[in-house]
């Protein structure tokens, strides 16, 4: 049974990571088709804000609370000045934004490690979070169920917004079709910036999570960004419950067969599923329905 329940609830905490950050590029990537690879860097720069605001707010038991909207801020901002200062020029144009946004994140990753220095810092775990829970002989850390309620928070906040909203009609109706979204009177340049603000935002939350468990470190978004990608495209584009399974799909299967290779084996192995995956289903596992001539 331990061998059992240890991937499965492992993996499930690795999921929900990759769910928060998927969750900015199924925005960013899968709504508005622009390929950020800086996005990654933004989840660090989440995590390097829950070390910052330990550095302010000394009592650990309230940092993280504080931090995880401060986080949000931050990487939105950045995402925001990204939009504004890049993107806004390459819509329509995804190669080109790959392309940018590799020198972008090579920029942030050399910023983190001239400001923090190469080696990362602790985060520290507040009291709260502290100890685990006994689930079938495994001892599952109050962290890893922190981090899936996080993530289950995040996708219903942000499934509120696109269902509920009034932005979120606006991002549906300029991602269906810009043109007549600006004669209805959308303003698409202002969904564009708040869409990339709200997608960066997340990956902040996701850095702080990311940071209870592995702390900070320069190098930290390269460790999530490629498995996020190939999550909101198994998922299929802009498709919020595709983007759900996907990730904790990627995240179990990665603990099992970590538990049989090595870890950087069991990642490279997953990846191989996936591509098999989509030579199968190329649209993901789900797709927009649309009316179309035959």
């Amino acid at each position: 049974m331990d061998a059992f329940t240890t991937p499965l609830l492992a993996g499930a905490a690795t999921g929900a990571l990759l769910l928060i950050a998927a969750l900015g590029l199924a925005l960013t990537f899968g709504q508005m088709g622009v390929i950020n690879m800086a996005h990654g860097e933004f989840l660090m720069a989440g995590a390097y804000t829950a070390y910052l605001t330990q550095q302010v707010v000394t009592n650990t038991d309230i940092s993280i609370l504080v931090a995880l909207p401060v986080a949000f801020l931050v990487a939105g901002l950045l995402g925001l000045l990204l939009e504004v200062a890049i993107i806004q020029w390459m819509y329509r144009r995804p190669l080109d934004t790959l392309l940018v946004t590799v020198g972008v994140s090579l920029l942030l990753q050399q910023l983190a490690k001239d400001v923090f220095g190469a080696q990362g810092d602790p985060v520290h775990t507040p009291g709260w979070l502290d100890g685990n829970v006994d689930v079938f002989g495994y001892h599952w850390p109050y962290r890893q169920m922190f981090t899936i309620v996080l993530a289950l928070a995040a996708l219903g906040a942000l499934g509120a917004l696109l269902k509920y909203t009034a932005y979120g009609r606006q991002i549906r109706a300029t991602v269906q079709n810009r043109d007549l979204a600006e004669t209805m009177g959308v303003s698409t340049r202002t969904v564009d910036r708040v869409t990339f603000f709200v997608g960066s935002g997340l990956a902040g939350i996701g850095g702080v999570a990311v940071s209870l468990i592995s702390g900070t470190n320069p190098n930290l978004g390269t460790t999530y960004i490629i498995s996020a990608f190939l999550v909101v495209v198994a998922g299929g584009l802009g498709q919020l419950k595709g983007t759900v399974i996907a990730a904790f799909a990627v995240g179990i299967v990665t603990a099992y067969l970590t538990d049989w290779y090595s870890s950087s084996m069991a990642q490279v192995v997953t990846f191989g599923l996936v591509v098999v995956f989509l030579q199968l289903r190329p649209q993901g596992l789900f797709t927009v329905r649309t009316r179309g001539l035959a």
